[in-house]
């Protein structure tokens, strides 16, 4: 048996959260196509016939120019400085650059086996592969080179059984039924700032967070989940923007919400959504404490 933590590292908007999904077989991590959608550190637990693996999804790494954003790239480093293997995702259809060449950097106090998984590789013709491996093969000493989809699943089962033998022997670190960390407050959190990420499109991606005011729980799981959030923005005209012409935005937003709360969470829940302006509040440290970004 071999056991350990995989940390998947990579710049924003590589495939991190959708390769998490894909290997833990259901959504712990949301997904959108802005950048920095995750923000702070996601535990996904697979179990396999020789061994478990306990992924750790992190935020993109990135210049961080808020107390927000510095909290997001201390959690990814620290993630892959305590792991027993790193996974650093790259995503082909992009150009090298300045931003990946940081990434490698990045990777120099690591000290375990660093996998390159050149993902999203069902968007680009086979043959650009070669010119890239052989690239991030001259910069660093990656234990091994994974192409694969995270979105179709091309290679992940690669990726798995790779990951595998690079873990150290032993017993697996949680139970069989165990999952994720995550708390369900936080999780209807972040479904509900997926909804929000997805229907303003660019026009908020970075300048909205949620926070559960109200998780109450009936005693009887069936019966009904209420939960009472509030989606922060910095100015009126964004607060605007979310709650739209005659209250339809929130409205559509709330409605998409529940639904994948509910299929999370496999009861029926009653959302009740608010929109606050709270100017500076990638800055204020009780509000990022709320919103589960780790000191």
């Amino acid at each position: 048996m071999h056991s350990g933590f995989v940390a998947l590292l990579g710049r924003p908007n590589v495939g991190k959260s959708t390769l998490l999904n894909r290997v833990v077989g259901t959504k712990l991590a949301i997904v959108s196509d802005k950048p920095q959608t995750t923000r702070h550190r996601i535990l996904g637990v697979q179990n396999y016939p020789d061994g478990q693996i306990v992924f750790v999804d992190t935020p993109g790494v990135h210049r961080p120019l808020h107390r927000m954003n510095v909290r997001m790239v201390d959690a990814a480093l620290g993630s892959a400085r305590d792991a027993d293997a790193v996974v650093m995702l790259v995503d082909v259809t992009e150009k090298t650059g300045a931003g990946d060449r940081y990434m490698l950097t990045t990777l120099q106090p690591v000290n375990v086996p660093v996998v390159l998984a050149l993902n999203k590789i069902d968007r680009i013709a086979k043959p650009r592969l070669l010119p890239l491996i052989d690239w991030y093969g001259q910069q660093y000493a990656f234990a091994e080179i994974v192409p694969l989809s995270a979105l179709t699943g091309d290679g992940v089962d690669i990726l798995v059984q790779t990951l595998l033998h690079l873990l150290p022997e032993g017993e697996p670190l949680y139970p069989e039924d165990y999952l994720t960390d995550q708390p369900e407050r936080l999780l209807a959190a972040e479904l509900v700032r997926e909804q929000v990420l997805r229907h303003t499109r660019n026009e908020l991606p970075f300048t909205t967070a949620v926070l559960v005011d109200q998780f109450q729980e009936e005693a009887d799981e069936r019966r009904l989940l209420r939960i009472y959030c509030s989606i922060l923005v910095e100015r009126p005209t964004q607060r605007a923007i979310v709650i739209g012409h005659a209250g339809q935005m929130i409205k559509q937003i709330g409605t998409a919400a529940r639904h994948e709360i509910e299929a999370t969470f496999g009861r029926q829940v009653y959302l009740d959504l608010h929109v606050k302006v709270r100017e500076d509040w990638r800055e204020n440290e009780r509000i990022l404490d709320d919103a589960g970004l780790s000191r």
